[in-house]
């Protein structure tokens, strides 16, 4: 299995793979079939829910130049090894433009690889 450092990396190159293919079918591959995600900035009252199933592909096709980055702060094994809880800071660059959005991400062992099970994403504008 894995190091929970290397799947971060290949999380956020398979964002970027998609950036450019709008094919979000690999980064489904990193969710949870029980995956549940917040989404939200400073003029939303409530953040966006969405799961397993929303529509990876439309997000992708609504940026013709991005690029993802992210920077764990903070990575706590927890459930004996079983889960990771993991805070950092991510960046999206759209058309040169930085969206930066703290985040929190719960990664969990299901059949022997790393599943995203839960995010929450805060942008800091």
């Amino acid at each position: 299995m894995k190091d929970i450092n290397e799947v971060l990396v290949d999380y956020t190159q398979a964002w970027n793979n998609g950036f450019i293919s709008k094919d979000g079918d690999m980064i489904r591959e990193f969710m949870s079939k029980n995956f549940i995600g917040y989404w939200c900035h400073g003029n939303l009252n409530k953040p966006d829910e969405y799961d397993y199933h929303y529509d990876i592909n439309g997000v992708l096709q609504q940026y013709e130049n991005a690029e993802k980055s992210f920077e764990p702060y903070s990575i706590t094994e927890r459930k004996n090894g079983e889960e990771y809880l993991i805070l950092g800071r991510e960046l999206n660059r759209i058309n040169g433009e930085p969206f930066p959005a703290q985040c929190m991400f719960i990664w969990r062992k299901e059949q022997e690889n790393w599943k995203l099970l839960r995010e929450y994403i805060e942008l800091e504008r």
